[in-house]
Formats: structure tokens, C-alpha cells, sequence
């Protein structure tokens, strides 16, 4: 059986799945996205996604296209119709289709909905984070909304795609002040030398992880003391670890900064913790 996507109202397969060549989405990026984990079938963190996902289109003015219950619904049979038990959720709402034109449609329209569903290898996702991964730096050069999860991520794009070219897995933006702000497709953290975790605070121009706030509430129930703050690539570089988390990464350990290890070039204890605790907690309240 092939892959299965949904797009505005049919199931059909991935291979003949299309948008209409004025979807807004495609011509301007006017539309945002969600990524939800998948374990066991279930939806991870699902809480968190519909909430950042109604925030996101209403910062755009794009009404939901349908209630939690009904795209609910629809996330679930799109993975039970691909089969699949371990991976990644992909839902994207545009505005919807109509004449090209930069303004808003005058008419209503209505949003157009795709979800794709692609298996992950948990075997060596775990083997992967038992590794470790490096991280490369870039200037930040994106827009001033970075908190909105919209699908304009060419700045992103050409950050990952210098980041694998230098053989590392994620790429994190610096500031004009030398600060990280976050990754390319990911929150970063590091613990310092006194054991502190700490990741930018949301009130800067970055992404509302929910990976970030699962873990957030993981780390405050183990007991470890935690600073929302921005830090800096030298803090980072003479931190005792560092990590970065997502839908997609879940929690990896990073070893290197720029080539440069971090603490002693493994993954830390602390990192290992919490990613086993986050991923008893997301199995736990998955749906």
C-alpha cells in the first residue's frame, strides 16, 4: 500500500497529491504549519500544536478550517490510512486560492488543508541522540515574526542545507549581539557549568516550541533549575552541554559547536535524562 496525503476534504495518494497553482500558500508562503511526533500510532503533544496552530492563523487572519474535533479526525485516519506507528505529522493550512494578488481576497475564500504522514526509525533516532550531534552557527537573517510557524523558511532552508554541507545536524542563528535566538528547525538549550538549563525566553523573536514547553514542565517536575534567558555562542561554547528540541529531534544532544566541543564532547547526563523523561511523558499524554 503507498503513502496517503489529504488534501482540502479526499484522500488520495501521495504520488498524485496537488494544490492548485494560485494556492496563496504557494505563491506568497501565506499559510503555517504544524509537525506533530507520532508514537505508537498517536499523536504526541497534541495540546500544544492545535493551540500554537490557532494562534499562528490568527496572527495571519486565516480562520481555522475546520473545529479541533473534525481536523482531529482527520490526523488520525490520514496515520491509520499510511500504516504507520512511529514518525511525523504534517499539517499545513494556506489561505486558500485565488487570483494572484498581494492583498487579502476580497471574497471569502476558503483555507486550503494538506496532511502528510512519513514513518521515522525510533532504532536510530536513539542511536543518533546516544552520538550526539554538532551545530553550526549562522547570522540570523530572518523576518521580525519568527514566532508565527508560517512556511517562509528559505532562511532556514539555506541554514540546514550549510549546516549538513559542514557535516553537522542543525544550524543555530546568532544575533547582532552574539546571542543564539534558536535553530533552523529547532529550540536550543545548554546547561551550565552549575548545572542550570537554559533556553531564550519566548518574548524574543523565536519559535513557541511545544517540544520546548513539554520539556519545560519535564525538567521542573525532575527538579532542575531552570532559566528562561538568552545566552550567548561564547556561553554556549564553555557550557557543560547543550541540546536542541523538536517535533522531529524530539531531544539531541550536541557535542560540537562549530567544531568546537562542548563539554566533553558527549552527550551529558542531564540531556540523556530529560530526553528519556520527555519521551515517557509524550508516549503518556499521546492521542
Amino acid at each position: 500500500m503507498g503513502r496517503i496525503a489529504y488534501v482540502n476534504g479526499a484522500y488520495v495518494r501521495h504520488a498524485d497529491a496537488a494544490v492548485h497553482i494560485e494556492d496563496r500558500g504557494y505563491q506568497f508562503a501565506d499559510a503555517v504549519y504544524e509537525v506533530w511526533a507520532m508514537s505508537g500510532g498517536r499523536l504526541c503533544d497534541p495540546e500544544g500544536h492545535f493551540t500554537r496552530l490557532e494562534r499562528s492563523l490568527g496572527e495571519l487572519s486565516i480562520d481555522m478550517p475546520m473545529t479541533r474535533a473534525a481536523l482531529t479526525t482527520v490526523l488520525k485516519e490520514t496515520i491509520r490510512r499510511n500504516r504507520i506507528r512511529d514518525g511525523l505529522v504534517y499539517l499545513q493550512v494556506s489561505r486558500g486560492v485565488a487570483p494572484r494578488d498581494h492583498v487579502f481576497p476580497a471574497s471569502p475564500i476558503a483555507p486550503a488543508v494538506v496532511v502528510t504522514v512519513k514513518r521515522t526509525d525510533p532504532v536510530a533516532a536513539e542511536a543518533r541522540a546516544a552520538a550526539g550531534v554538532g551545530v553550526l552557527t549562522t547570522p540570523e537573517n530572518r523576518w521580525g515574526r519568527c514566532d508565527i510557524k508560517t512556511v517562509g523558511l528559505l532562511p532556514n532552508v539555506l541554514a540546514k542545507q550549510a549546516a549538513k554541507e559542514a557535516g553537522a545536524a542543525e544550524a543555530w542563528f546568532i544575533d547582532a549581539d552574539g546571542l543564539v535566538t534558536e535553530g533552523a528547525s529547532s529550540n536550543a538549550w545548554i546547561v551550565t557549568s552549575e548545572g542550570v538549563l537554559v533556553t531564550r525566553d519566548t518574548g524574543a523573536n523565536i519559535l513557541r516550541g511545544v517540544t520546548r514547553e513539554t520539556l519545560l514542565e519535564v525538567a521542573r517536575t525532575a527538579n532542575i533549575r531552570i532559566e528562561e534567558r538568552a545566552f550567548s555562542l561564547t556561553e554556549a561554547c564553555s557550557a557543560r552541554e547543550a541540546f536542541f528540541t523538536g517535533a522531529g529531534a524530539l531531544l539531541l544532544p550536541v557535542v560540537s559547536i562549530d567544531g568546537r566541543a562542548v563539554g566533553d564532547g558527549r552527550p551529558g547526563p542531564v540531556a540523556t535524562r530529560l530526553r528519556s523523561l520527555y519521551i515517557e511523558s509524550a508516549r503518556a499524554a499521546a492521542i
